[in-house]
């Protein structure tokens, strides 16, 4: 397959990609922020682009795409999560990155100590080349949240809150995929083989073990191993939004980059449509789960 990633997009263009129910909506939002293939043309980037593609989950919108058809919205990111990143808070930032003072309070957290924060310092197949040979304006920066971060975040957020109040309760999809060096990039030390799904829920705190648990059976279903919380959580994002006391369930959902592509060229693999299939027959179970929870 031809890559669709465009290294040099005009700027601006649209942040996202948005795809509404094409069957009864249902209070199921799933949101896709690192599956983005347009480069800004003023992202400045020195790392060949080949290897700052490699923390791209790239078309894992195109492999969730059966959500809308079962009443699902799909909310897709269309920038690359190494020049902004729409999973993360504003604040968690790298002052260090900058080419002066921060006009606020940063609150860096641990992505940020792995160089991969709001605005990554390092990318590649290793996870630890420079991405810049430059110090970042204060100015681009807060651009690249006011043009990209912000507006994504807040359509997320609306969907989901609009959800809410038509349906008394909101299921939320964060959809990832991870490498499979995903122990060593995290520098976790560990001989444990990386599991076919990830779901991150912070250990119980964003989503019911209910629901948790009826993911983890339609993956395993379809042949798919399955871990919680090992080694992704979920972010800030998600703990954002999961309150599962006053019924709004948000997971994170990661899967092995080896299921469905060359991590090496990013080109679907042969196990890419079985795979797509498989998330469809997911999609299917979710969306009735969810239909059954609202119908009172």
């Amino acid at each position: 397959m031809t890559s669709r990633a465009v290294p040099h997009a005009a700027t601006p263009f649209d942040p996202f990609a948005l795809q509404r129910p094409t069957a009864e909506p249902l209070p199921l939002i799933a949101d896709s922020p690192h599956s983005g293939l347009k480069y800004p043309a003023d992202f400045g980037y020195a790392l060949p682009f080949d290897e700052l593609r490699a923390g791209e989950d790239t078309d894992v919108d195109v492999l969730w795409q059966a959500l809308p058809a079962v009443g699902g919205t799909l909310l897709a990111a269309e920038f690359p999560r190494s020049y902004i990143d729409p999973n993360r808070d504003a604040a968690d930032l790298d002052a260090a990155l900058l080419d002066g003072p921060w006009p606020g309070e940063l609150k860096p957290s641990e992505k940020t100590r792995l160089g991969i924060g709001l605005v990554w310092r390092d990318a590649g197949h290793d996870g630890r080349q420079p991405i810049y040979s430059r110090k970042l304006s204060v100015a681009e920066v807060q651009a690249r949240i006011a043009t990209y971060h912000a507006p994504y975040q807040r359509t997320l957020l609306e969907e989901i809150e609009q959800a809410f109040q038509r349906h008394g309760a909101v299921w939320h999809l964060n959809l990832h995929s991870m490498p499979a060096n995903s122990y060593e990039g995290l520098q976790i030390q560990t001989d444990k083989p990386l599991a076919d799904v990830v779901l991150g829920n912070h250990d119980g705190r964003t989503c019911s073990e209910e629901f948790t648990q009826l993911v983890a059976e339609a993956m395993r279903r379809r042949g798919l191993g399955v871990a919680f919380n090992d080694p992704f959580k979920g972010v800030a994002l998600i703990a954002r939004i999961g309150r599962p006391a006053e019924r709004r369930h948000s997971l994170q959902i990661e899967l092995h980059r080896g299921l469905y592509m060359n991590e090496a060229t990013r080109e679907r693999s042969a196990g890419f449509p079985a795979l797509q299939q498989a998330l469809g027959g997911v999609a299917a179970e979710l969306a009735d789960y969810v239909r059954q929870q609202t119908r009172g």
